[in-house]
């Protein structure tokens, strides 16, 4: 987990007094160990370093440094003095880098042959991980087993296989979930695998006691047992639970017997339910304890004197329907559309109009009156000629009688 080192610039007036030891974590987080900084070197937060191995080096990183460490020595129990610790080598080089790299490299593989051959040799476990030194001459199994395993044949087997010396470690399904790592239910990563060091025993009485419903599925993390989450909230319910009457898991009534739901620590309320009904009573401390007194005594209330919940949510409020329609008027738009109208409404009287009896003697329709005027004149024969005047109106003669062309071909009449 990344630390955030709160004591770094707290001045000091001797400097000699600034704690020597360093924090360094190996394989990503999941493994930290203490180590003591003789060089004349001073190590930050981030730094990649050598330290001392079992018969050589291992390389890892700086965790934490300065006053900080002196917290972490008191909380996990070692002495500053101790001659257990070992010590900071030095700085790591490139190419105790690039050593460190290859190995890294390698554990996948030998996690993957590791556990062929401890199938091969049917022996009861589960191996999780593999973590070799960074000068190649280690190699640390993790494993899970539910019963005690004989795993000297196993060992030996590895190391002929991997030429390394072998150390077996068992852990449990907690650890080994940290190890792996994960995202939990609530969206963030894993407790175990980036703050969470020691894990305390959990058990479903914490979830009784927080009114959760005993779900194996929801209450089970990532490693199959109980959410150490559980514990958080643990203290802050038991705290609120002393003020509820302990003897109060059946009240009895006139009607009956009333058993005890659950407890309301929120607003302290305790609910009950009748054998008769589906109904649930919600009931105050006070009334609790009073109906308790009156038992004792041999007194059965008629009824349960019950509290009227409120509910926590607003109530919604549904928006009323309002006509908008017809109050925006917008002046510039209605006369546009006044106009459009009464174009379409011109256009549609000239196509309705009726036809002459020239245009259908012709075939032709002639342009509406007011289209007349606009339509240039133009010689048939020469259409770039312009227009002549109109001609003016010829004087027409008067028409005689019309002739009986009936009786064209006969003969005329004589006269008597």
């Amino acid at each position: 987990m990344n630390v955030h080192d709160w004591l770094a610039n707290l001045p000091f007036s001797d400097p000699e007094s600034n704690c020597r030891i360093i924090e360094v974590s190996f394989n990503q987080g999941s493994r930290k160990d203490f180590y003591r900084n003789n060089t004349l070197n001073f190590f930050e937060k981030g730094d990649i370093i050598a330290v001392e191995g079992v018969s050589g080096f291992d390389v890892g990183t700086v965790s934490i440094t300065g006053e900080l460490v002196r917290l972490q020595l008191k909380k996990k129990g070692v002495k500053e003095t101790s001659p257990d610790i070992k010590k900071v080598l030095r700085l790591a080089t490139d190419s105790d880098i690039i050593k460190w790299k290859e190995t890294k490299l390698r554990e996948k593989e030998v996690l993957v042959r590791a556990r062929a051959i401890a199938r091969q040799l049917k022996v009861e476990l589960k191996m999780g991980e593999v973590e070799i030194q960074a000068d190649g001459r280690k190699a640390t199994f993790f494993y899970i087993a539910d019963e005690r395993v004989d795993f000297r044949e196993l060992i030996r087997v590895y190391a002929s296989e991997f030429k390394v010396k072998v150390e077996m470690k068992q852990i449990g399904a907690r650890q080994e979930a940290g190890k792996i790592g994960g995202i939990g239910s609530c969206g963030r990563e894993l407790c175990c695998s980036t703050w969470l060091t020691d894990f305390k025993s959990v058990n479903t009485n914490a979830a009784r006691y927080q009114n959760l419903s005993i779900n194996q599925t929801k209450l089970s993390g990532q490693c199959g047992r109980l959410k150490c989450c559980l514990n958080y909230e643990l203290d802050t319910y038991m705290d609120a639970l002393q003020h509820f009457p302990d003897d109060a898991d059946v009240i009895e009534v006139a009607k009956g017997r009333a058993f005890l739901i659950k407890k309301d620590i929120f607003r302290n309320l305790m609910w009950y339910s009748m054998p008769d009904s589906t109904k649930h009573y919600p009931l105050s401390i006070e009334s609790v304890i009073k109906i308790k007194e009156q038992n004792k005594l041999g007194i059965k209330p008629d009824t349960l004197e019950t509290v009227e919940i409120i509910s926590g949510k607003p109530k919604e409020v549904e928006p009323e329907f309002v006509d908008v329609v017809g109050q925006i008027s917008l002046k510039s738009l209605e006369k546009n559309t006044k106009k459009r109208r009464d174009s379409e409404r011109r256009a549609n009287t000239g196509a309705n109009r009726p036809v002459s009896r020239n245009q259908q003697r012709t075939g032709e329709n002639q342009p509406a009156r007011g289209q007349r005027n606009q339509q240039p004149k133009t010689n048939q024969n020469n259409p770039n000629r312009p227009p002549q005047n109109k001609k003016s109106p010829q004087v027409q003669k008067p028409r005689g009688p019309r002739p009986n062309t009936n009786n064209r071909n006969q003969p005329p009449k004589k006269e008597e």
